[in-house]
């Protein structure tokens, strides 16, 4: 797969991922004019944006999207807190069983698409594992989430939100650059270095090729330490983006 970086962060997340026939855009939280020109004005390749949730850095350019022809797939919980509607809003269907909620796989060109829960302040948050039916790689998109409630499936990529340290956090906390509340609110809805390696040690990815590090907070991470601790316990390439 190519998998191209337009944007992440709390400044907008926007990521591009082909298999050399289809191309999928996963969220679209830059405006949709800087959207144009980072693929060249060429939006009539993407088959599809999938959106992992309603905040605005995530889902920026939804309404434009769908205003010029664009198919957009998120959860019923997301396209009802952004108000969308129209033909090409499709939403992932979802039977909830014992407090876990069970999505339809979605058939998006050459890609089959699952979408899977995860833990955020929003209203129905979602990761996905996209897979190729053309060369059979996978990749598994993880944002956004205070933890990981399933197992990862084997794949082939790993995009993954490592959002803050634990130590680095606690240290700004404690010399008053960040207040409780706020510290609370990372903890509660984003991932951290420490659980991220605590989930790579609970699941075997032995296909794994590249880690790409996404949503890294700027004054709560270490991009040195995330790189060198993701190297040591998997052995792959680690991409900080």
């Amino acid at each position: 797969m190519n998998i191209e970086v337009l944007g992440t962060g709390s400044s907008g997340n926007c990521y591009k991922v082909s298999d050399g026939e289809s191309t999928l855009l996963l969220e679209c939280g830059l405006p949709y004019k800087i959207i144009q020109k980072k693929l060249r004005f060429k939006m009539h390749s993407l088959d599809a944006c999938l959106v992992t949730h309603e905040h605005m850095d995530h889902a920026k350019a939804c309404k434009d999207m769908l205003k010029n022809g664009i198919d957009l797939y998120m959860t019923y919980g997301t396209s009802k807190a952004l108000d969308l509607k129209g033909h090409r809003l499709h939403n992932f269907r979802g039977v909830k069983k014992d407090e876990l909620v069970s999505y339809k796989a979605e058939k998006i060109k050459t890609f089959k698409v699952l979408a899977f829960e995860t833990i955020h302040d929003a209203d129905e948050p979602v990761g996905f594992y996209i897979k190729s039916v053309k060369n059979g790689e996978s990749l598994v998109f993880i944002t956004d989430t205070a933890y990981m409630k399933y197992k990862i499936p084997d794949c082939d990529y790993l995009m993954v939100e490592c959002n803050y340290v634990k130590d680095r956090l606690d240290y700004n906390f404690k010399q008053g650059l960040i207040n409780i509340s706020l510290r609370n609110r990372i903890v509660k809805n984003h991932l951290s270095l420490e659980t991220l390696l605590e989930a790579l040690d609970m699941n075997r990815l032995s296909k794994l090729k590249k880690i790409y590090v996404l949503h890294l907070s700027d004054g709560n991470s270490d991009e040195k330490v995330i790189e060198e601790s993701l190297k040591a316990k998997t052995g792959v390439l680690v991409y900080i983006c």
